[in-house]
Order: structure tokens, then sequence, then C-alpha cells
């Protein structure tokens, strides 16, 4: 049996797979930020932090306030580890066997792996990595720059580039991060329980099973968008798709108004008859970061949301249209904006230099009260309370301040 969706339903399902569908009934616990995590699967890492850095923005959407220590803590403790999965990301402990393939071999991952620069240093590459089994932990921070300060990969650190080859070989994993820079040991050290002998599955099955995690977190999910989460080989998953139906893992579906085939995953079971019932709703407003998966396939966000999103902070000044680092802004279930924001932390000031709503999308009375109330947790959560709206819609302004002079809770 083929379930027939409307694509505001399609939306839903997948908000709901991806904890953005409704917002927290309570505060966070530690334990929320592993769980939303494996939610996910992935939580994309990234350095720029005019806002909060990605990371801890991404799991701030879901969970609402909480420490940003405690995914630090996850870390650290070993119930996360880093490695090239969609980029550079936050990965359950569990799934280091999916990636392991791409350590022992890296020749297919790109620039992630400068094949020439180890072949050119391998002496000093060998001898630094002894080195960390020898005396221990190490950052790129301690060791010192020959010359002036570079700018870019291009003049990192001799170190700091020995580093990141020996992590994308899987040689070196991050042990932890100190003010987000990271630590780097021997993998047997931090994955000690590991052997490749025992514990390593085919590349067939470590595939499939990312495909699964996809499914999983995408929650709707057509062929054209599976490889994209873990960048895995560009391709036809059509026949995999409907073998995981065949399975029960995923329901065969149809959009309204879209001629491919789509599947809805098993675990929305209870979404599903809400959907059937015309109960389904969203009641959550949320900043997405640049790099959530809600966002960071461009083509699946159009198709999906009718939301066209580039990321400018690659992007000269002068030919930026929406500024530096901007943030889709989710209501109810839609994309219905975006904002370029600062956090002056110094000055314990957020600013929105630029907010604006998206064609269609009226600033009615309780969209501008939601995203009043959305955006002035964010600023308290940032340790910037006081909220400036630079350029917005006037209604918008209004909601702020009328929500700002509320007493709080």
């Amino acid at each position: 049996m083929t379930l027939h969706l409307s694509l505001t339903q399609a939306r839903l399902l997948h908000l709901a797979a991806q904890g953005l569908h409704a917002s927290p009934r309570r505060k966070a616990t530690p334990a929320d930020v592993l769980d939303a995590i494996r939610r996910m699967a992935l939580l994309q890492i990234d350095t720029i932090s005019v806002v909060a850095r990605s990371p801890y923005l991404v799991l701030f959407s879901r969970l609402g306030r909480y420490d940003p220590r405690w995914l630090d803590d996850c870390l650290a403790e070993g119930k996360l580890f880093e490695y090239w999965a969609h980029e550079a990301c936050f990965v359950p402990r569990e799934d280091y066997r999916l990636l392991r393939h791409r350590m022992l071999d890296p020749t297919q991952m790109g620039w992630k792996y400068p094949q020439r620069w180890l072949e050119q240093h391998q002496p000093a590459v060998d001898d630094l990595l002894q080195t960390i089994r020898t005396h221990g932990p190490v950052r790129s921070a301690d060791f010192k720059r020959s010359g002036g300060k570079g700018d870019g990969w291009w003049d990192w650190k001799p170190e700091k580039r020995h580093l990141e080859v020996l992590f994308t070989l899987g040689q070196l994993m991050v042990k932890e991060r100190r003010s987000f820079q990271r630590v780097y040991d021997v993998a047997e050290r931090v994955m000690p329980d590991w052997d490749d002998a025992r514990d390593l599955p085919s590349l067939q099955a470590a595939q499939r099973d990312m495909v699964r995690n996809s499914c999983r977190a995408l929650g709707v999910v057509k062929a054209g968008w599976v490889a994209d989460y873990y960048r895995l080989r560009r391709g036809k998953y059509d026949a995999l798709l409907h073998q995981l139906a065949d399975e029960g893992e995923l329901i065969p579906a149809r959009i309204e108004g879209w001629q491919h085939d789509v599947f809805v995953h098993h675990s929305l079971q209870a979404e599903l008859q809400q959907a059937a019932a015309g109960k389904l709703k969203s009641s959550h407003s949320a900043a997405l970061s640049p790099f959530d998966p809600v966002v960071w396939d461009r083509k699946r966000a159009s198709e999906l949301f009718g939301f066209d999103y580039r990321i400018e902070c690659y992007t000269p000044a002068a030919k930026r249209q929406f500024g530096y680092f901007v943030l889709p802004l989710l209501n109810r279930g839609r994309l219905v904006g975006r904002m370029d924001a600062k956090a002056h932390r110094s000055q314990s000031v957020f600013e929105i230099k630029n907010l604006y709503l998206e064609p269609g999308i009226r600033p009615t009375a309780q969209l501008c009260r939601d995203l009043a109330t959305m955006l002035h947790k964010l600023a308290a959560w940032h340790g910037t309370p006081q909220l400036v709206l630079q350029q917005g819609p006037g209604e918008l302004a209004a909601a702020l301040q009328a929500v700002g002079n509320q007493p709080t809770q």
C-alpha cells in the first residue's frame, strides 16, 4: 500500500525525524545531547563564531536552553568521535564502523586527503605520530610557527598539516576539544576496544547502513537525496530503497504533485497516524545553522520547503545577497525567512543586522510573536540578552519590544 501525502505533511514528517517538529516540553539534560545527535546521525562541525558555533546552535534549535559543555563532555567521554561524514562531523561512537573504510582507503576523499603532502613529508609525519604515541596528546597550538602568521589553510604550520593527514588516515583521533581546539591522540587510545579484523563490516554493509541512517534521519527520503547525507557516491539508490521497503524499514509514499517515488521511515508511525487524521501540526520556531541537516542539501531544501539557500560566508562581501552568516528561520513547519545576526558577547548585545521574510510570507501577529519569543530565547542563551533589530519588518520590531517587556518566567 502506498501512502499519499501533501507536501506540508512531508515537511512535518521530515522535521519530526530531525527533532524540529515540536518545541521542547522540558528542560534539556546532558543525555538529550547524545540523543539528538543520534537522531540526526551526524552533527556537522564548523568554526565560525559570529553566533554560537554551528554544532552548538544545531542542538539549541532542537533542545532549547542547554549547557554547551555537555557536547564537549560527550566527545571527551568517548560517546562521540570526529571524522569526515557529511563534512567534518561529530558522530556517535557506535557508528565508527561505518566510516572506518574511509580511513583505511582515503584516496577517494579529494582535498580531505592531501596524499602529495604525505608523500613529501612521510618521515616528519611518522616522527610526529611516534612522538604522540610516546608522550601523549597534542594540539596544533603546541607547535610554534616559523615566520609570520599566514592567511588560510595553504599557510598552515607543517605540524598542523601533519596532524590533519594522520587524522584523515585514522591513525590520530580527536580525544577532546579545548576552547574548540582539537586535541589529538593515537587511535588505539581513543578507540581501545576496536579491532579491524574482528569489528570491520564489509564496505557494502557499511554503505548500506549509512543509507539506512540517512533514511531514518531524513524521515522522508527519495533516491536523489540519499547520497548527500554521508557524502556517498552519487548513483542510483532506487533499488536499495525498495529493498528496505520490502523489509519493512521504509514505507512507500507519494507526495502530491511529485512524480518520483518517496519513502517514509517506519519510526514515524505515530506521526503518520496523526497525518492521516489531519492532526499533524508543528508548534516549533527556531533559527537554524547554515550547517543544519535540514538546509545543508540546497536541492533538498528547495524541493521540500521551496527555500533556496546558499551559504554566503565564503562569498566576497560585495556579492552577498543576504549577509555573512545567514540563519534560516523555521516557524510551524515552514522556512519563513532568514536573518544575518551577530552576537556581541562583550557588550551583551545580540544584533540582527537584517531579517528577511520569504516571498509570500506575511508578518502576521502570530508569526511575529513566535519569532520574537524564539529570538529572545536565542539571545539569552548566547549570554547577549539585549536584542537589537537593525533592519526587518516593523511588525516584528514591535513584537520584539512587546515580548522583551514581558516579565521572565
